[in-house]
């Protein structure tokens, strides 16, 4: 199983779209067959490279949404304005393209059951992917460790996973699922409908006496804002993780 990897110690490998889904009319999700994949923990991310016909190449960093056990590699891709990357791969990319990737990368933002829990996982948007990627490794490791996840998103119509995120809330309450949408909510929602704050994270998160593990990824904004609440309510810092991206919500 993969660990921390070094950039420069990898190789880059050539893989396939075997399926394209689409989460939301901004997101999809691209399963590739990746011959020479050698594993990876869920939190860690790969580099792929897009090539054109003229020669030039285009070089992005997308999180792996797929658990450990999958064969498969998924990446779940969210539209950037004036994105090259991410135009090309929603708008252009079919079943049996090819493009080049690298990884596993990333060691400190990782989550397997041995490391423990109860877990915290708060995300916006796109930032819940490599959150996705430690819930699905629960469920296939049938871990019984505790799961808080919440999600933010601007609408119940952009929420990344929302039919899964359902059925996963539904089954006895584990993991707890929890949604705030900040922009638009459906009619009948009863939910929260403002951004993550510190109120909000006291009603949702596990005390701290717990001592949860804390995992927090979004735009940059949005964690560090998320990371301060945290300690503030007295959680400790040192487990408090954060990945953060740009404040586009995406890597182009």
């Amino acid at each position: 199983m993969a660990g921390t990897a070094i950039r420069g110690r990898l190789r880059w490998l050539l893989a396939e779209a075997a399926e394209l889904v689409e989460e939301t009319p901004e997101v999809r999700s691209i399963v590739l067959d990746a011959p020479g994949w050698p594993g990876h923990l869920p939190g860690q991310h790969v580099d792929i490279r897009l090539t054109a016909e003229d020669g030039y190449q285009a070089q992005r960093s997308y999180s792996i949404a797929t658990p450990a056990e999958d064969e498969r590699l998924t990446l779940t891709v969210e539209r950037v304005p004036d994105g090259e990357a991410s135009t090309y791969l929603l708008d252009e990319l079919q079943i049996g393209d090819r493009f080049e990737l690298r990884g596993p990368i990333g060691g400190y933002f990782v989550w397997t059951p041995e490391i423990g829990g109860p877990l915290l996982l708060i995300g916006a948007g796109s930032g819940i992917v490599p959150l996705m990627a430690m819930i699905r490794h629960r469920v296939r490791s049938q871990s019984s460790l505790p799961v808080h996840l919440l999600v933010s998103s601007r609408s119940w119509d952009q929420v990344i996973y929302r039919a899964e995120l359902e059925r996963l809330g539904s089954e006895g309450n584990d993991p707890r699922v929890v949604h705030t949408l900040t922009r638009t909510q459906p009619p009948g929602w009863t939910g929260y409908r403002r951004r993550v704050d510190r109120e909000m994270i006291g009603e949702v998160a596990p005390p701290p006496m717990e001592r949860p593990l804390c995992y927090v990824c979004g735009p940059t904004g949005f964690v560090e804002a998320v990371a301060t609440s945290l300690v503030d309510l007295g959680h400790d810092p040192a487990r408090v993780k954060t990945e953060r991206f740009g404040p586009t919500g995406g890597n182009g």
